[in-house]
């Protein structure tokens, strides 16, 4: 049985400096309306190593507090937030994850393990190929079925259905340690419906009203737009695989799929999502201001992967009958199932992190309006 109790805390350099800075905020309180972070440091004067892993995931990394801090460098002070929480966030993924040993992927082999899995992968899918002793790995097929030429459908779900299962189980664990480790207050159903909102809008991403801040007098709301589109055509590219499970198994109708399919329409339009959504994220990265930066290699090697898989699934479909098609598809194949393999130690896990504290902090909002409404009923003559 999976264990699901929590690591051994760790106090370490990065929380013990955003403690620091967040007590010269909790002083100034200058940057309460600018997201949901300033608010919830009111609630918690004494930080807890939890509460600065909540905050980390609350915080959306607009950048707007830093402009407006008259604290950040080159004051004496040098306050920092986005950078100090995006530091810590990284961490967190690392400290609350399953197996506890898979932190050392979060923090050093992130994209090293990325390559070598799909080198790994498109290595035995074309050797299955080549020993299979029918066609070339370069011949032309087409028709019902043309897929599975490469691989059986038998195989396939085997393979992907174990990874996925895995990727679930060890990213459902991680999200419970951090659900114990930072104890909100009672939750009900319109707390969870709040941060599915807030986190669905991305309303944390608007900077105070004004955009995301890339430098001091550039605000834009193009860092939430690219996120929309990459997490809609996710989206879109899991409900056309969806479709297309349903349309084989229920169906009796195998892949590939017409060009008006219900999967080849909704994979086609989530396959765009997820390279024009990943380019325009990597665009706004290159472009933002250095001083908000941090080492992100996680988030970098998330979106390159992302990217590749979206480009060789549309390649896949437009040359589906020429030489190309068994090629693409084992280095398809290969790319998606090493993103399953890491999907519970990646940037992807950010969602459903940052979700949970969207979560804790509708609760919290409102359990302080509730003592405020006790106190004055309290002192009402």
């Amino acid at each position: 049985m999976a264990d699901i109790r929590l690591p051994i805390p760790i106090v370490d350099a990065d929380r013990l400096e955003v403690d620091r800075q967040m007590q010269i905020c909790n002083a100034c309180r200058y940057c309460e309306g600018l997201c949901a972070v300033f608010p919830a440091l009111e609630r918690h004067r004494k930080l807890a190593v939890a509460d600065i892993d909540h905050l980390a995931n609350l915080c959306h990394r607009c950048g707007a507090c830093h402009y407006d801090c008259q604290y950040a460098p080159p004051h004496p002070f040098a306050v920092g937030i986005p950078g100090a929480l995006a530091r810590v966030r990284d961490r967190s993924y690392a400290r609350y994850a399953w197996p506890s040993l898979a932190d050392t992927v979060f923090e050093r082999q992130a994209v090293w393990l990325t390559g070598w899995v799909v080198a790994s992968v498109a290595a035995i899918l074309i050797a299955f190929a080549l020993l299979a002793g029918d066609d070339s790995l370069f011949a032309v097929v087409s028709g019902p079925g043309a897929f599975y030429r490469l691989m059986p459908h038998s195989v396939m779900a085997t393979l992907f259905g174990a990874a996925f299962a895995f990727a679930l189980l060890a990213t459902t664990i991680g999200l419970v340690r951090y659900w114990r480790a930072t104890r909100p207050p009672r939750t009900r159903v319109r707390h969870w419906l709040d941060g599915l909102r807030a986190a669905l809008v991305l309303h944390n991403l608007r900077g105070g009203g004004m955009g995301c801040a890339t430098f001091e007098d550039e605000r834009h709301d193009r860092r939430r737009l690219f996120h929309h589109l990459t997490a809609g055509g996710f989206l879109l590219c899991f409900l056309a695989t969806c479709a297309a499970t349903f349309m084989h198994y229920g169906l009796g109708m195998p892949a590939p799929y017409g060009w008006t399919s219900v999967p080849v329409v909704l994979g086609s339009i989530g396959g765009l999502g997820i390279v024009v959504g990943p380019l325009g994220l990597l665009r706004v990265r290159a472009r933002g201001d250095a001083r908000l930066a941090h080492d992100d290699r996680l988030g970098a090697a998330f979106l390159w992967t992302l990217l590749a898989i979206g480009g060789t699934g549309l390649a896949l479909l437009i040359l589906r009958e020429t030489v190309l098609m068994q090629p693409l598809l084992a280095v398809h194949l290969g790319l998606v199932f090493a993103w399953f393999l890491l999907l519970p130690y990646g940037k992807f896990v950010h969602g459903p992190y940052r979700l949970l504290a969207l979560v804790r902090e509708a609760a919290e909002r409102d359990a302080e309006r509730d003592a405020e409404r006790d106190a004055e009923r309290d002192g009402a003559p």
